[in-house]
């Protein structure tokens, strides 16, 4: 399960290394709070799985639950919209910035008596 959850975080949030936990870690708030409460129990069940005696303590239906939605969540990312909107995003900060240093140069030059 987290080895899926690995390959989709890669797929869809382009992180590629370290395994679950850290790589929740860096995700941070790109996924809302519920998903990330869930993948963090899978996050733990994983830990936990390596260990023969703490295996046994491990909800699974529980984690699967928690897998299945995450999962969903993950599979519903789109990728390249995100890639599109960030790109948009700061397309927009720089016209933004462009205009008002324009307004500004105008604004000196007519203060000075130039214009």
């Amino acid at each position: 399960m987290a080895q899926d959850l690995c390959a989709l975080l890669d797929e869809k949030l382009s992180l590629r290394r370290g395994p679950l936990q850290t790589r929740l870690n860096r995700a941070g708030r790109r996924l809302p709070a519920r998903i990330r409460a869930q993948a963090q129990l899978v996050a733990e069940a994983e830990t936990l799985a390596t260990h023969p005696k703490l295996s046994l303590r491990i909800d699974r239906d529980r984690v699967a639950r928690a897998h299945a939605e995450v999962r969903a969540h993950l599979r519903a990312i789109d990728a390249a919209d995100r890639r599109r909107g960030a790109v948009l995003g700061l397309l927009g900060g720089l016209a933004f910035n462009m205009l008002l240093l324009a307004a500004l140069t105008l604004a000196f030059l007519r203060w000075r008596g130039l214009v």
